[in-house]
């Protein structure tokens, strides 16, 4: 029996998690017994990296730049425990794919900058390959430009010592770096859909994004296709499922 691969998450918010839960694993290729989520807003697990494949940092509703007296406490021990895994898996080169709060998280942690200047409304955004990236195997079989979905108050404005950028982007220029040989991390979110996106602009009006500009979201992220981006996913695990 092959061996379960992490699903690191820090929401609470329902039909997020929901679709979150759901789709990353469908995206990547895995059945239901081949994830074990840990809900690290509630538990902070002794984890014996041994036992998984690699593991998935997934996005979140805080934002990990924040000053430590504005975060909730369950953060602040949520992100001492990532810093603590962080350096467990980089120094086993244990496989690691970080989506959206996993790249910053992973950025701050390793010496780089994460501010909100380069902060994205959600929208489908393009991305287009470095000459690293044309060569990563995270990459394999995804054309030079393609699409996925964004929505981030934050983002990396410099990089992390050891950190090689693989997409760009135009707004947000840092859109996937990798780390070594088995760390690699997404500003993007492969893992949505159509229907996930507008699971968050339905969940996130008025919060995320004033209210009277849902239908315009809505009529921009059905304007590209984003299959391309779900192979990261899938070649992430193909590579290291074991």
């Amino acid at each position: 029996m092959t061996k379960p691969f992490l699903m690191l998450t820090s929401r609470d918010d329902g039909p997020v998690l929901a679709s979150e839960s759901a789709d990353l694993p469908r995206f990547s290729g895995l059945t239901p017994d081949q994830v074990r989520q840990v809900r690290i807003e509630r538990e902070l697990p002794d984890l014996d990296l041994s036992e998984y494949s690699g593991a998935f940092v997934c996005g979140s509703p805080w934002d990990a730049n924040a000053d430590d007296h504005l975060k909730e406490d369950r953060q602040v021990r949520a992100e001492a425990w990532l810093r603590s895994f962080y350096d467990r898996a980089l120094g086993e080169s244990f496989p690691l794919l970080g989506l959206c709060y996993g790249l910053g998280t992973l950025t701050l942690h390793l010496g780089g900058v994460v501010d909100t200047h380069h902060g994205e409304d959600i929208s489908g955004i393009a991305l287009t390959k470095t000459d690293a990236g044309r060569d990563d195997p995270l990459l394999e079989g995804t054309p030079d430009l393609f699409h996925s979905y964004v929505g981030h108050h934050e983002a990396v404005r410099e990089l992390a010592p050891g950190m090689q950028v693989l997409l760009a982007g135009d707004d947000t220029p840092i859109q996937m770096v990798r780390v070594g040989e088995a760390a690699w991390a997404t500003q993007f979110h492969p893992e949505m859909d159509l229907e996930g996106v507008n699971v968050r602009i339905d969940q996130y009006a008025g919060r995320y994004y004033p209210v009277e500009k849902a239908e315009a979201i809505r009529a921009q992220v059905a304007t590209v296709d984003t299959d391309p981006s779900r192979l990261i996913l899938r070649n992430f695990v193909s590579r290291f499922q074991r």
